[in-house]
């Protein structure tokens, strides 16, 4: 699967309501953790809005981060995660939940599709897919 395919799973997964930013993401990258899609549907269950509701940490980036530790099996993961977040940060305008939803100018700052769109393509930029 190309990272094109997977960011458009991704978003696929995200607008069809049954599944959580951290889940779509996690799951258009389950060929990389060696766990079933619905295993990692349900490790990534309460990351949603925030970090379990909390507007916190976006889930997608949440997502993101779990597949990086789990493809690198925990070496250099540290590295990985970072890259990530930096990047999400810069490409999406914030890492936290409630200022990405930030309504402004009548639109959020970066929809949620658009988080797990930006989560996958920088995982797959990071990790070279």
């Amino acid at each position: 699967m190309t990272l094109n395919e997977r960011t458009q799973k991704a978003v696929d997964l995200k607008n069809s309501g049954k599944y959580n930013c951290s889940q779509a993401v996690s799951i258009a990258l389950a060929d990389q953790t060696g766990l079933s899609e619905e295993q990692l549907f349900q490790a990534t269950a309460g990351f949603c809005a925030g970090m379990g509701n909390m507007e916190a940490t976006c889930g997608a980036l949440i997502g993101a981060g779990m597949v990086a530790g789990l493809s690198t099996q925990g070496k250099g993961t540290l590295g990985v995660a970072r890259q990530i977040q930096e990047e999400f940060g810069k490409r999406c305008g914030s890492i936290k939940c409630k200022d990405l939803k930030t309504v402004t100018d009548g639109k959020p700052l970066c929809p949620c599709p658009e988080c797990v769109r930006n989560a996958v393509q920088i995982y797959g930029e990071v990790m070279g897919l």
